[in-house]
Formats: C-alpha cells, sequence, structure tokens
C-alpha cells in the first residue's frame, strides 16, 4: 500500500438520509420508523455527524416517490426537501456543511441561486449544491412533460444551467452593501451587476435578489460517471461523487477527471473526488457480518425486485423470474446509464442470482460496500485513498443511526490515529474545511485589473 502525504487527509461526507439507505434500514429494531420524516432523528443524525468531524451533511434527492416505491415498501417513497431541512438544521450546528441536491432538469437558474445563496448566507457559509440532470419519465411527468429529455440533452441544459447560476451569485460584488444609515446610501450601485444571459436553454437578466453568498460561491458538487457527465464535472465540479466496485475502476476515474480538469484550464488539487462507501462496522470481521446479514434478511423479495428494476431504468422487469436464477438482459434507456452498466457489471462479475444481486446493491445503489472491523475498513479507505483512487468518501451508512455511530466511534480513531483524518475542524466553511479557494467575484477581478493598468 502506498502511504498518503502526512498534509494530505481524508475529506469525509455523511449521506443521512432519514430511513437509511438500505432498502430494509427502517425494519432494523433500532431504527425509528418514520426517521424520513422525522425533524428530530435528523437533528441527531446532524449533530452526530458533526461530532465525528465530517466536512459534510448530503442528501440525494427524488423528484418522484422514488425508485421501486410504487412496487414497494422502502423508505425512500417520501421525504424532505433537502434545502428546506438544511435550512432548520443549520443554526443547531457549528461546522458541518450541508449538501442538498437540486435539478438543473426541472428548475430554473434564478431560484436555485436564490435558495442555495439563501442556504449559504443561513449557515454561515457551509452550503453545497449537489448538480443532477434528474431521469424518468415518470419525474418528466410531474413536470409538464411526457418523457425525459434525452441524456446529451440534459446534460447540454446542465452546462449552461451551472454557469448562469454562477453568474448570478456573482451578481453582486462581496462589499456592494454599504447600510449607511447617516447618508443612507444602503449600497453601492456599481457593484450591482445584471448578468444580461442569453442561451440556448435559458435568458436571464439579473442581478439576483440575495447577497454574494459567503462563501462566494456555495461548494458545487456532482455526480455524473457517464461522458457527459464526466465532461460536465470537469468543466464545472469542486466535488464529485462517483460509484466503484474495485480500486482499479476508481483509478481509472480518478486520473481521468483529475487529466480532464487539467485540460480545461483548471487545479485538479481543487477537484475532489469522493467515491461512496457503504460500512458495515464491528469489533470483529463477524460482528460486522452478522450486521450485514441482519439487515439483509429483512429484504422483502418484492422490495428487491423493485429496486432492481428501479436502477435499469424500469426496464428491467423480472417479475415471474426465478430469485434464485440469473439476471435477464434489458435494454439501455436515457436514464442513469452509468447506473444501469454498474448493476449489470456486479452482477457478470460476482455471478449473482437475482436475489444476490438485490441484497448486494440493496446496501448502496452500486456503491462500495466495506464489511469488517474498524482496522479492516480503515485499510481499505487508506488503500483507495493512498492510491490515486479517491481525495476522500461519501460514507453511506446502511442503517440510522446505529451505523453511523458505528463509523463514527470505531472508524474515525482509527482514521485518526493513522494520521488521515482530522482531529478538529479547520475553518468555520464548507470550502475551508474541504481545502478549496473561495471564488473571486468576476466584476472585482476585472475593477482591480483596470487600476492596476492606471
Amino acid at each position: 500500500m502506498t502511504r498518503p502525504s502526512k498534509s494530505r487527509q481524508i475529506k469525509l461526507g455523511a449521506f443521512l438520509p432519514g430511513g437509511g439507505q438500505h432498502i430494509a434500514a427502517w425494519r432494523h429494531p433500532d431504527a425509528p420508523a418514520d426517521g424520513a420524516t422525522n425533524f428530530e432523528f435528523h437533528r441527531q443524525l446532524a449533530l452526530t455527524a458533526e461530532r465525528g468531524l465530517f466536512d459534510a451533511y448530503f442528501l440525494a434527492d427524488n423528484l418522484t416517490v422514488g425508485l421501486g416505491a410504487r412496487e414497494g415498501g422502502n423508505a425512500k417513497i417520501a421525504g424532505f426537501e433537502p434545502v428546506t431541512l438544511f435550512a432548520a438544521l443549520a443554526p443547531l450546528t457549528t461546522h458541518l456543511g450541508f449538501i442538498a441536491t437540486a435539478s438543473t432538469t426541472y428548475e430554473e437558474p434564478y431560484t436555485l441561486a436564490r435558495k442555495f445563496a439563501s442556504l449559504d448566507l443561513l449557515s454561515n457559509g457551509r452550503a453545497g449544491w449537489n448538480v443532477v440532470t434528474s431521469a424518468g419519465d415518470e419525474t418528466a411527468r410531474n413536470f409538464n412533460r411526457e418523457t425525459q429529455p434525452a441524456h446529451a440533452e440534459r446534460y447540454a441544459r446542465a452546462h449552461e444551467h451551472v454557469e448562469t447560476v454562477k453568474a448570478l451569485w456573482d451578481s453582486w460584488e462581496d462589499d456592494a452593501f454599504i447600510r449607511d444609515k447617516k447618508s443612507g446610501r444602503f449600497y453601492d450601485k456599481d457593484k450591482l451587476h445584471d448578468i444580461d444571459h442569453k442561451g440556448r436553454h435559458f435568458s436571464v437578466k439579473g442581478p439576483l435578489n440575495v447577497p454574494r453568498p459567503v462563501q462566494g460561491h456555495p461548494v458545487v458538487v456532482q455526480a455524473g460517471q457517464s461522458e457527459d457527465g464526466r465532461r460536465l464535472a470537469a468543466h464545472s465540479a469542486e466535488v464529485i461523487f462517483t460509484a466503484h466496485q474495485n480500486l482499479a475502476s476508481a483509478q481509472e476515474f480518478y486520473r481521468d477527471i483529475k487529466a480532464r480538469v487539467t485540460v480545461v484550464g483548471r487545479d485538479p488539487g481543487q477537484v475532489l473526488i469522493m467515491p461512496g462507501v457503504a460500512p458495515f462496522v464491528g469489533r470483529t470481521e463477524e460482528e460486522a457480518r452478522a450486521k450485514y446479514q441482519q439487515l439483509n434478511d429483512l429484504i422483502l423479495p418484492e422490495d428487491g425486485v423493485a429496486l432492481l428494476n428501479g436502477l435499469a431504468g424500469q426496464t428491467l422487469d423480472i417479475r415471474g423470474y426465478p430469485l434464485d436464477g440469473p439476471l435477464p438482459p434489458s435494454k439501455e434507456t436515457e436514464g442513469m446509464k452509468s447506473r444501469q452498466a454498474l448493476i449489470r457489471q456486479i452482477a457478470d462479475e460476482h455471478n449473482f442470482t437475482i436475489r444476490q444481486l438485490y441484497q448486494w446493491v440493496a446496501t448502496a445503489r452500486g456503491h462500495y460496500t466495506v464489511i469488517g472491523s474498524a482496522v479492516q475498513v480503515a485499510d481499505q479507505l487508506e488503500e483507495w485513498f493512498g492510491n490515486d483512487a479517491a481525495d476522500g468518501f461519501n460514507i453511506l451508512p446502511p442503517w440510522l443511526p446505529g451505523a453511523l455511530e458505528d463509523f463514527v466511534d470505531l472508524v474515525i480513531p482509527e482514521l485518526q490515529r493513522r494520521g488521515l483524518f482530522r482531529t478538529a475542524y479547520e475553518g468555520r466553511t464548507l470550502r475551508e474545511n474541504l481545502g478549496l479557494r473561495r471564488p473571486e467575484n468576476p466584476w472585482t477581478a476585472g475593477r482591480s485589473k483596470v487600476l492596476a493598468a492606471e
């Protein structure tokens, strides 16, 4: 194993849907059955994550009732809208970042820019935006469409959307507000700017009616792994969540993204790649495996089958196929292409039956599942971190609160003992803790150049 530089440390996100990550998590005897919509429970999770010195609390989001939810009974069927939840949690914490998912496919840049700028101000600089291109015809039918836009079209819109949002965040300069009661000057008119954007997908005059965020821009996060997703990430993302099953695959993605970032003129050190990891942690490997089996024993077969169909873009109708037989073929859709391919890869590599496949992906939907003692889990994280596969990890505790508490109480101290993780927060903003620079306002930079040239 290559030992990472002592000056470089692992960054950690915590993916904490209140109902748990595993599709049967809500049935765990120690989990609240109403966790997905229980605010007090989310508060406890946020405080536990902050106790563990996590960089951020991350939430994915669906604009429908969720993958396989109609057929099954998992807790992802309904929950809080993430920005609303995080606005409520922010005053109850001091350092933990909040990364909320919002769609470039069905949200307008102006309203999205407003709510994330507001979250950044409310949290004093701890907001992040997880950029997604929403897939699925079921989602489209909630937004005046019968079918989803094509994959390439969704990503073309996303490129323009992100740049428009960033321009809106910059429409106020940092020192625009004077608020001088004596003179009556509330702001400097020379430091407020229309953006006058006119593009293929959006026409937005601006300016934004929220001040510039504390961080300049909330941290921009993205999770696509397809060719279009990688291209978007290279141009726009500062943190990239990704799903891989082995070190070699993670290394290929890591090196490819860092190279793409360099080609477009960005600093690869300012783009953090954080694969998803679902850990079952015990004081021994046997204890960890017992936890894994306990949760899998709670899966209803119809929920497992519905999950596989959802991940395959609703094209994998395996009702009637023997659960202990092989996965039948399915056609590619315009949906989550990278995830569809990954599910097929997992089935083929492990020679899984349908039952074995849904048991494996029930925890992490294709992310890396690690089962073992704290030392064994830390070994896996260190191997990826030290060998060009990760700058950090998005931790997906399979059930809550137990699996999060196991990670905080058992794995975090082991990582700290190895010098791989912080023992105190470095700063107060999400950017400071992630080691990401604050974006300079282009209007301010332009004025400085003019003054320097005079």
